[in-house]
C-alpha cells in the first residue's frame, strides 16, 4: 500500500508522486545533472553536486573511456520531518570524446559544481593502447 495524505490545500500526496513531498530514500542511484563542452584543447564536464561533503562523499574515476562520477549525500535532519531535497547515492556516466587525455585531468569542486577538466590530445597524439581504469583527486 503506498503511503497517502491530504495536505492543507486538500491536494492528496503520496510516496511516488512525481511531486510528493513524502521523503523516501532511492533505491538506485538518481541522475546527477551534467552539462558539458569543449573548451579549446580541453573538454569540460560540470555536475551538480550541492551538499556533498568531497571529501566523504563524492568519487571520481575512468573506466574504460567512460568518466564515473558518484556521491553520497545524507540527511541529517530529524526524522519525520518536511524536505523536497533528495538524498541517498547519486551516480553519472559520460563518454568521454574522441582524444581525451585521461592522464592531463583535474577535477574542482566548488559552491556545489563539480567541474572536471580533460585534455584533449592533437589528432597525431592519439596512438597508444586503451586504459582502463584512472582515479581522478578532487581539489576544493
Amino acid at each position: 500500500m503506498t503511503a497517502r495524505r491530504v495536505t492543507d490545500s486538500g491536494i492528496s500526496d503520496w510516496a511516488g508522486s512525481p511531486l510528493s513531498t513524502v521523503h523516501r530514500p532511492a533505491t538506485r542511484p538518481l541522475p546527477i545533472p551534467v552539462e558539458q563542452y569543449s573548451d579549446g584543447p580541453s573538454y569540460l564536464i560540470r555536475l551538480e553536486v550541492p551538499g556533498v561533503d568531497p571529501a566523504t562523499g563524492l568519487a571520481v574515476c575512468v573506466q574504460a573511456g567512460t568518466l564515473v562520477v558518484q556521491a553520497q549525500r545524507t540527511d541529517a535532519a530529524p526524522h519525520w520531518h518536511q524536505s523536497e531535497f533528495r538524498y541517498g547515492r547519486f551516480e553519472r556516466h559520460v563518454v568521454l570524446p574522441s582524444g581525451a587525455d585521461v592522464h592531463d585531468m583535474s577535477a574542482i569542486y566548488r559552491d556545489g559544481i563539480l567541474t572536471v577538466r580533460i585534455g584533449i590530445k592533437p589528432e597525431q597524439q592519439l596512438a597508444g593502447g586503451p586504459v582502463e581504469a584512472v582515479d581522478v583527486e578532487i581539489q576544493r
